[in-house]
């Protein structure tokens, strides 16, 4: 499993929006989905922090986008974390259209760890720490 995670989708014509491409809403699912799949092939899926009473929550996201994408394109989502700090991780991601070597959006995500039940911030475990490779920017992809 690799500090860099990927997941790679073919864009529905159910993303597209009034003006004829993927709508800006559907960035941020994305995001979700390459986080979720990336923390369960390091071996903590969402059950795993459960059973812990513990959960990520979202404490806001950026999103800045420099090309439009369309029903049909395949996309690859990658994703890794830039930052663990007491009780938050940045989360960032690059949205890139291989056919034509181009970056479509970069996005950043701020996660803060919570207790499950309560909400209230936890500091991040040393366990969980350790399955996650802090990427520094000049090797971000």
């Amino acid at each position: 499993m690799g500090a860099i995670g990927k997941i790679d989708l073919v864009v529905p014509a159910t993303a597209i929006d009034g003006n004829g491409h993927v709508n800006n809403v559907q960035y941020v699912q994305w995001m979700q989905e390459a986080a979720m799949t990336h923390s369960a092939e390091l071996g903590w899926p969402q059950e795993r922090y459960k059973s812990l009473g513990r959960t990520w929550i979202i404490r806001s996201h950026a999103i800045e986008y420099f090309h439009s994408a369309y029903a049909g394109e395949t996309i690859t989502v990658f994703t890794w974390v830039s930052t663990f700090e007491k009780f938050r991780s940045l989360r960032k991601f690059k949205f890139y259209r291989a056919a034509t070597n181009t970056v479509l959006a970069t996005a950043a995500t701020l996660f803060i760890f919570c207790d499950l039940e309560t909400g209230r911030p936890l500091h991040i475990p040393r366990e969980v720490q350790d399955a996650y490779t802090v990427v520094p920017k000049e090797n971000e992809p």
